[in-house]
């Protein structure tokens, strides 16, 4: 299965949910937020929402300032 992640293809070997893939690529930490097909996914979801082929996977980093 291919997916495109921050505009770089990847293959993945089986179906994931969101926080196992970004626990693969070691993205997991907190303040990280992602859009899938530029729909904001909650990180409530994140354990239930599957990625799927094709899918355009947005990750980034929430910055606090003021």
């Amino acid at each position: 299965m291919i997916v495109t992640i921050n505009d770089q293809q990847m293959e993945l070997e089986a179906p994931l949910t969101v926080q196992e893939l970004l626990i693969k690529i070691d993205r997991h930490q907190l303040g990280t937020a992602l859009a899938i097909n530029e729909v904001l996914i909650p990180r409530p979801h994140w354990v239930e929402r599957t990625v799927c082929e094709g899918d355009n996977i947005l990750l980034f980093q929430s910055i606090a300032g003021g």
